[in-house]
């Protein structure tokens, strides 16, 4: 069994995806004997303004023996209750997405049945009101979620902002550590084998040729191995995510950081503004075809309220996937498998998954083909369901102030898409797929913040007199008004966190 093995496993491109790999598979693989290689020229920048995550990553990072306060220290990095959507639905009104629960389900029926029928009762409340975790962030304040919660409400989770090419540097660090080696070279050909056309050998610019079993591509995407050398195809989406462009900049950060992503809605696309502890990550994510390069970088530019700290770059992406993730000896992670736009905060996160299916179905050298139909099944249906998430933020929008907002509202939907929302607004149901990144909290935030509300309440309440709601649904509010008023701000928060002490003590 031991010769069948896959020996060499040569990962192309260092970044964030390549380093994540690189960490995360010698560790799961440590004390065999697998040789991961990693190769990339210190010639060839990174994308690198992938500064948002969602909780999975604590998960990823702890996994690796890391804990919050290192990752933290290492990486500039605030804390993240959710993301704050402006002007989507409408111009100068907000709301927020955060990461955890909304009330708590009784008796077996979700919370939003009992909300709605007291809002038809003639008590209407926002929803927020109901988590803790987005009122924490709407006034600006932070702290750990309780252990011991007391009820739903209180649950919530957190993830980070940081800098992501200290985030990679981190990464390598630890690779290195375990045992990964480098080699820092460029690579100017892809040898083929000729019998099966599976990828033999790597021709690098220091004349060295790098032999491999297995190759994971992080080349970005300009996808080295999975495309270019093996041809694999292109998913095209442009037809329901018109955004292909952003511009990109980093200022100084003026204020106190908000324990929040910032994304507001613009004539032709969004804005994201990210805190660091040195500095903001700000970005205008655009459709070429309603504005140009010039009016978008202008946009931004005007809407910037610190100093810029260098000129604003370019990123131009067309929003799909890989027809195949996994091509012969080739699986493509990060970039190089595809890329939805940066709205939730899914690339990275997309990254761990693509690792934890490698992990699933780490092949032997004879690459049985079952393994890769499955990879590339996972691969697709994650990369939809993440895919409608997006779509339904830009469908939702009752803004109808430019074309790209009145053309976006008129997309016809994909057919499971069309399913989950026509179920929510019939019924209140939430509908759940295997290799779905987002739970239905995520869902009911975004319903209910683009006013996608059920039009049936649960006939289980059909006997529950609307009045006599009122009372518990208080309190609920309450206890969540109350633990917001005893919490730091988030800035408070940061500066005891990053004592030395502190650092000790969260290991």
């Amino acid at each position: 069994m031991g010769e069948g093995r896959i020996q060499k496993l040569v990962i192309v491109g260092g970044g964030t995806a390549g380093w994540m790999a690189a960490a995360a598979l010698r560790r799961h693989f440590q004390g065999g004997p697998l040789e991961i290689t990693l190769v990339e020229s210190a010639e060839i920048g990174a994308i690198g303004v992938g500064e948002a995550t969602i909780p999975t990553i604590r998960g990823f990072y702890r996994s690796l023996g890391l804990s919050d306060a290192e990752v933290m220290r290492a990486t500039q990095a605030t804390c993240k209750l959710g993301i704050r959507f402006n002007g989507w639905l409408r111009e100068g009104e907000s709301f927020i997405h955060p990461f955890g629960h909304f009330g708590q389900d009784l008796n077996g029926v979700p919370f939003h049945h009992y909300w709605r029928k007291l809002a038809d009762g003639g008590e209407p409340t926002d929803i927020a009101d109901y988590s803790l975790g987005a009122s924490l962030a709407r006034a600006g304040k932070f702290m750990p979620p309780p252990r011991d919660p007391a009820s739903t409400v209180s649950v919530y989770d957190w993830a980070l902002h940081f800098d992501a090419g200290l985030f990679g540097q981190l990464m390598r660090r630890v690779a290195e550590d375990n045992g990964v080696r480098r080699i820092d070279a460029r690579i100017v050909k892809v040898n083929l084998r000729p019998d099966d056309g599976r990828v033999a050998s790597l021709d690098l610019s220091n004349g060295q040729t790098l032999e491999g079993d297995l190759f994971i591509d992080c080349s970005g995407f300009r996808g080295l191995l999975i495309e270019e050398a093996l041809g694999t195809g292109y998913e095209d989406w442009s037809d329901l995510l018109f955004c292909d462009r952003a511009w990109a900049v980093q200022s100084e950060g003026v204020g106190e950081p908000m324990p929040y992503t910032d994304v507001t809605a613009h004539a032709a696309g969004w804005r994201w503004r990210i805190p660091l502890r040195h500095r903001y990550g700000n970005g205008y994510v655009y459709a070429s075809r309603y504005i140009s390069d010039e009016d978008a970088l202008a946009e931004l530019k005007a809407a910037v309220p610190d100093a810029l700290l260098h000129e604003p770059r370019r990123i131009t992406f067309t929003p799909g996937r890989r027809k195949k993730v996994w091509n012969k000896n080739v699986i493509a992670l990060g970039l190089a498998s595809g890329f939805l736009e940066p709205l939730e905060s899914t690339s990275i996160a997309l990254i761990e998954t693509g690792i934890e299916k490698i992990k699933a179905l780490f092949p032997d050298r004879d690459l049985a083909p079952e393994l890769a139909d499955e990879f590339n099944d996972w691969s697709r249906r994650e990369m939809e369901r993440v895919r409608d998430f997006i779509i339904l933020h830009y469908w939702a929008n009752r803004r109808g102030d430019t074309a790209f907002w009145r053309d976006c509202n008129a997309v016809a939907l994909p057919d499971d898409l069309k399913r989950k929302v026509q179920l929510f607004v019939q019924r209140g149901h939430f509908v759940r797929y295997r290799w779905e990144m987002f739970a239905p909290t995520s869902w009911m935030a975004i319903y209910a913040g683009f006013e996608l509300l059920p039009q049936g309440i649960d006939p289980a309440l059909d006997g529950v007199d609307a009045k006599a709601l009122g009372p518990p649904l208080a309190r609920m509010r309450q206890a969540v008004r109350e633990a917001v008023a005893s919490a730091p701000t988030h800035g408070a928060f940061l500066d005891q966190f990053s004592r030395p002490a502190a650092m000790t003590a969260a290991r």
